[in-house]
């Protein structure tokens, strides 16, 4: 059994979350967790452990844009895992002007099944 320390970011209580877990029939498993205030901090614990995502922010190349970079960022939270690919997609892609906020700029990026949009209009 392994202890892992999470620090909750869900609310404003901040609470340090220790979280028992280990690996049973080649699966991550937790089997308990304790220092949470509130069922939201179990469930972020949880995830953090088996499964962390993060928003992805950037910006990619425009062309004829009000500036030379376009802000863009994940529709939802991808896994850190798939960060570094996502990256190499996005430092590659360069946009043509007019875009628009929350048109899809990178489809499906780094194979998670979800998009990277616009963050605003260029």
């Amino acid at each position: 059994m392994e202890t892992s320390k999470v620090i909750c970011v869900v609310c404003p209580n901040g609470c340090e979350i220790s979280v028992d877990h280990e690996i049973q029939d080649n699966e991550l498993k937790i089997l308990n967790i304790t220092g949470n205030k509130c069922e939201r901090g179990e469930k972020y614990a949880s995830a953090e452990i088996i499964c962390p995502v993060r928003t992805l922010t950037s910006t990619v190349a425009i062309k004829d844009g009000m500036f030379p970079r376009l802000p863009v960022k994940s529709a939802e939270p991808i896994p850190k895992a798939s960060m570094m690919e996502a990256m190499k997609e996005i430092r590659k892609k360069k946009v043509e002007s007019p875009v628009f906020m929350g048109d899809v700029i990178i489809p499906n990026v780094a194979g998670t099944g979800i998009d990277i949009i616009a963050e605003k209009n260029g």
